[in-house]
């Protein structure tokens, strides 16, 4: 590896950094919106939409121009390729959280709807995927990475009784359809969210071990992970 190689990944994997903090805020600050019922936060969740943006573009340029410029060999071009797929699903979680502060506006207006819903474990699991998942980028860490990927069954299963839940309160109350079909949406926009950070631990570990792990069992992760 040449010694301008290094520096550009050094450089890049700041950027990188960079971004994974920015999408990491917007996300705490969208469930903080939604749950302290503050349309004020929701509204600055929207407007640092652009600084994500902006950032995504400098990375991916960034990429390209490694790419072009260095010509990067076995595990400095999967480590190059791996960035560009992570830098495009956190620009995707951006665009998620924007959502959720978008129906967090909707229902800090409206009164809370007559059911107790808890996103509390819901959440927390999203905000671990989302941390493992670039701290396994971070630290090239594939055992952590198969953890992500292990953790979205439980987010998906919260989502299914999400639904379970307000599909039930609809049957029964007409009244509440708007607001429940609002926090609907943001059980799954949080559930996207912790799919964009499987994927990311997807792609360390084939940034790592060059295994692509993209669509195998749960079983096979459990077995490659111990």
């Amino acid at each position: 590896m040449t010694k301008h190689l290094q520096t550009d990944l050094d450089r890049l994997k700041k950027e990188v950094l960079a971004m994974g903090a920015l999408v990491e805020e917007s996300i705490n600050r969208a469930i903080r919106a939604l749950v302290a019922r503050e349309p004020e936060l929701a509204r600055e969740v929207a407007a640092g939409d652009d600084a994500i943006d902006r950032k995504e573009l400098e990375v991916e340029d960034m990429c390209l121009k490694m790419l072009a410029l260095h010509q990067p060999v076995a595990g400095d071009l999967r480590y190059i390729i791996a960035v560009l797929k992570v830098n495009n699903d956190l620009e995707r979680m951006g665009d998620l959280a924007g959502n959720i502060a978008e129906r967090a506006q909707f229902l800090s207006t409206h009164p809370p709807l007559p059911v107790d819903i808890d996103f509390t474990r819901m959440v927390e699991s999203v905000r671990r995927m989302v941390r493992q998942s670039l701290d396994a980028l971070v630290t090239q860490d594939p055992e952590l990475a198969r953890k992500v990927c292990l953790s979205d069954d439980e987010v998906d299963g919260f989502q299914r009784h999400m639904f379970e839940t307000l599909t039930s309160l609809m049957q029964r109350d007409s009244s509440t359809v708007e607001r429940a079909v609002q926090v609907l949406s943001v059980s799954r926009h949080l559930e996207r969210i912790g799919d964009s950070a499987t994927n990311i631990a997807e792609d360390v570990v084939f940034m790592v071990e060059g295994d692509v792990i993209r669509h195998q069992p749960r079983g096979r992760l459990h077995r490659a992970g111990t």
